[in-house]
């Protein structure tokens, strides 16, 4: 499988396609036809009866903890939430040290920026996770200075509400986060 995974790996870069993988899962673009990818990747699995390929074909497709999502040609992430999956994080009336609950926050929001494509969807998954910090007991002052704190980090300003409405700002953030040149 590794021979055929290197080829394949290899035609992918030269057509401009793009290939991921993380142990047994694998992310790829692909520009062709439907009909000649559902060839290629049965004929991979007639080749090695032991390893089976189970493949997923769509506009919109999780890949570990991010949606990847093909919107006319364009590719844009957001943070994936399993649709079974319960909003909990460690309660604040737990027994933990507080700088864990500051790093569960300042986790959040880090991940948040990383795989939010867009300024709209950084802020539909910034409310979720103020959301899903009110459910487990975070009070919501507690929530705003760790909030304030991630920002300023970042933007020098005293006030997070300009972040919020600039999308600008968004993008230097995302910039600075992801280690991208500005």
């Amino acid at each position: 499988m590794w021979k055929w995974q290197r080829e394949f790996v290899r035609r992918q870069d030269i057509s401009g396609e793009f290939f991921g993988r993380y142990i047994d899962d694998i992310f790829m673009t692909w520009n062709r036809s439907e009909h000649e990818l559902r060839k290629l990747l049965d004929q991979a699995n007639q080749w090695y009866p032991n390893i089976k390929l189970d493949y997923k074909i769509s506009q919109s497709l999780p890949f570990l903890d991010v949606l990847a999502t093909n919107n006319h040609g364009i590719l844009s992430t957001a943070v994936y939430h399993k649709p079974n999956a319960e909003p909990y994080v460690i309660p604040f009336c737990s027994d933990h040290p507080r700088h864990v609950f500051v790093n569960i926050i300042q986790t959040l929001l880090t991940r948040a920026v990383r795989y939010s494509s867009t300024f709209e969807t950084f802020n539909y998954e910034r409310r979720s996770i103020k959301l899903m910090l009110l459910y487990n007991g975070y009070s919501s002052s507690f929530i705003d200075q760790q909030f304030h704190k991630f920002f300023n980090e970042f933007i020098y300003a005293t006030s997070i509400l300009s972040f919020i409405e600039n999308e600008q700002q968004f993008i230097l953030l995302r910039q600075e986060i992801c280690g991208q040149p500005r």
